[in-house]
């Protein structure tokens, strides 16, 4: 009789709290102690409690380490006939229930219902303290340990501790130096999952996560949801010694060394330690020479892939920044940045030895080499040493005897950008410095200002 509700798809009864319904009598009697919080069977190694006989036996098996279920093609056992059947789909690739809104498949019935719950919006599972809800319970429980602080997994090498089992099994990984997931384009390995998937995204060029505000695309879930925060404006992880907040966990992790003075990542060859890791990395392809990011265009190799991505601007033409002043686009934000400061005239970088101010960061650190003697780039040929990266660059070109800025009018080379420039000017003839006093225009700065010393009576 009650076989044949299941093809009738009759449900007679009804939980009346919340009104569920259920083919057998039984079933609801087991729901009915989810409301009252009756879980009548117990543990009687470890007092744990269950409000189905079928759970607690389950549980027991956990004590006396039996595993009635072996799988017959890897040997793998189990506690459960129903978990051993879960686990053989693995080797078959079944995945018998689907879902009817978008058709994804999956191997588990619970998978099924957690996915659908995505479609329908509902997150059943309520965290009590700062009501924050969730689609699965078990997400809740390892939410519920931020308030409580509890780390019930412990690393059994270094003692470290966790939130969640699956943070433990990646840590040990770092001890046992294994990393089981291999990517089949390159044979990179890598130790997680989520961290080999993202990086077949590189061999794709797949951007699944996509800013439905402004459509940038992205190939991981966590930089979308840092991204959308750019248009919501939301910052919610805030320093507590300056209340300084960013879109980011890691970046108010980063910026709390800053206070504590912390610098955890080390150069093994020179010593110079960094608040994270992602500079340590950048630094040490100074000692390596390594230019992993290449130009498609030119070949010219960059140590940052954004330098990579400025340079191909130069190319492109695109100049992404644009001034709402006066509409001037530049090809970094930090140009644009330091620009605005021009209309403003804030200058936020101060130097705390003579009070002189700047506009960029950058100029005050050269600036400052003049007070404290510092010339950090050194020739390796004459070993004259400078204060500007760009100056030493510039000094090279004598010893080289290489000339890479060309007139495309008259084919005169020179070392410098600046000089390429002031050139161009010959044949264009244009003079973008003019006298606010008689309107005479000049080439060059410096000659415009030598010339308003007439006006003022003042000796160039």
């Amino acid at each position: 009789m009650r076989h044949k509700c299941s093809h009738g798809g009759e449900r007679p009864y009804c939980c009346d709290v919340c009104s569920k319904a259920f083919i057998h009598k039984s079933d609801m009697i087991k729901h009915q102690r989810i409301h009252r919080r009756e879980r009548p069977y117990c543990c009687d190694v470890c007092n744990k409690t269950f409000n189905v006989k079928s759970d607690l036996r389950r549980h027991k098996r956990l004590h006396s380490c039996e595993r009635s279920y072996c799988c017959d093609v890897c040997s793998k056992s189990f506690t459960t006939k129903s978990r051993l059947i879960t686990h053989s789909r693995l080797h078959t690739g079944e995945r018998p229930y689907c879902c009817d809104v978008c058709s994804k498949t999956y191997n588990t019935k619970s998978c099924l219902i957690r996915h659908k719950r995505l479609h329908s919006g509902e997150r059943p599972y309520c965290c009590d303290v700062c009501s924050k809800s969730f689609t699965t319970k078990s997400r809740l429980i390892t939410h519920s340990r931020f308030h409580t602080g509890e780390r019930p997994y412990c690393c059994d090498v270094c003692s470290k501790t966790y939130n969640t089992k699956s943070c433990l099994i990646r840590h040990k990984r770092l001890h046992s130096g294994e990393r089981p997931y291999c990517c089949d384009v390159c044979s990179k390995t890598f130790n997680t999952k989520s961290d080999l998937t993202r990086h077949t995204h590189l061999h794709s060029g797949e951007h699944p996560y996509c800013c439905d505000v402004c459509s940038k695309a992205f190939s991981r879930k966590s930089n979308l949801i840092s991204h959308k925060r750019l248009h919501s404006g939301e910052r919610p992880y805030c320093c507590d010694v300056c209340s300084g907040a960013f879109t980011r966990k890691n970046n108010l992790i980063s910026h709390k060394r800053l206070h504590s003075g912390e610098l955890p990542y080390c150069c093994v060859v020179c010593s110079k330690s960094f608040t994270i890791k992602s500079k340590l990395i950048r630094h040490s392809r100074t000692h390596t020479g390594e230019r992993p990011y290449c130009c498609d265009v030119c070949s010219k190799a960059f140590t940052q892939k954004n330098s990579l991505i400025s340079h191909t601007r130069l190319h492109s033409g695109e100049r992404p920044y644009c001034c709402d002043v006066c509409s001037k686009a530049f090809t970094h934000k930090s140009h644009l940045i330091s620009h605005k400061h021009s209309h403003s005239g804030e200058r936020p970088y101060c130097c705390d030895v003579c009070r002189k101010a700047f506009t960029r960061k950058s100029s005050l650190i050269i600036h400052k080499h003049l007070h404290s003697g510092e010339r950090p780039y050194c020739c390796d040929v004459c070993r004259k040493a400078f204060t500007r990266k760009s100056s030493l660059k510039i000094h090279k070109h004598l010893h080289s005897g290489e000339r890479p800025y060309c007139c495309d009018v008259c084919s005169k080379a020179f070392i410098q950008k600046g000089s390429l420039i002031l050139h161009k000017r010959l044949h264009s003839g244009e003079r973008p410095y003019c006298c606010d006093v008689c309107s005479k225009a000049f080439t060059q700065k410096s000659d415009m200002i030598k010339h308003q010393h007439i006006h003022i009576g003042e000796c160039p």
